[in-house]
């Protein structure tokens, strides 16, 4: 198994929910992933299996070592089952805080009962590491407003709207804005860290 440097702890666990660092066997299905949600993420390209290899080899790979990495992904399991990956991207030590990234299957994706059980489970995992491993302050997530389901989700998991990017990016030949939703350490009753 892959191990993050920078965290005691490698695995974490919630209900039938488990996340562990982000294995290489994973890249061609998450590919998969990417490619068919292309519209939710910051990816402008369909990704080839060459593009993958190179980013986690380029980027996963050595942040792996790193102390201070700017990246910490993880695969995502439920009953040992490979649904998703995400984790905490733009990680700034200095400020600590990180922001959220997650996708599952586009199978989960579309339903929602699951993506919500799914999401939901995710964040909860994601406040495990962000606050009680890295004891980190903040965590923040930027969606684009043509996922209001996606949005509901995060808010009910302590995730405050605080701001909103006029036509920040465009999709299907149309701009849409970007919501920027944040979660403090004092805010999340989950959190097990004392302050």
């Amino acid at each position: 198994m892959n191990r993050y440097s920078c965290l005691t702890k490698q695995i974490f666990d919630y209900n039938s929910y488990h996340i562990e660092p982000y294995r290489q066997q994973d890249l061609l299905m998450i590919k998969e992933w990417r490619n068919q949600q292309i519209d939710v993420l910051r990816q402008k390209k369909i990704l080839t299996d060459q593009d993958q290899l190179n980013y986690y080899t380029q980027f996963i790979e050595p942040s792996f070592h790193e102390s201070n990495p700017k990246i910490i992904l993880f695969s995502f399991f439920l009953d040992k089952n490979l649904i998703g990956y995400g984790g905490l991207t733009n990680c700034s030590w200095e400020d600590k805080r990180s922001e959220l990234s997650i996708i599952v299957s586009t199978e989960r994706y579309k339903n929602l009962e699951l993506y919500e059980k799914d999401l939901t489970a995710f964040i909860k995992l994601m406040k495990q590491v962000n606050f009680d491993e890295l004891r980190f302050n903040r965590i923040f997530t930027e969606t684009y407003d043509i996922r209001p389901y996606h949005i509901r989700i995060i808010e009910q998991n302590d995730f405050r709207l605080e701001g909103r990017l006029k036509e920040h990016v465009f999709i299907n030949g149309k701009y849409v804005d970007s919501l920027l939703h944040g979660c403090l350490v004092s805010s999340s009753p989950q959190s097990t860290q004392s302050r």
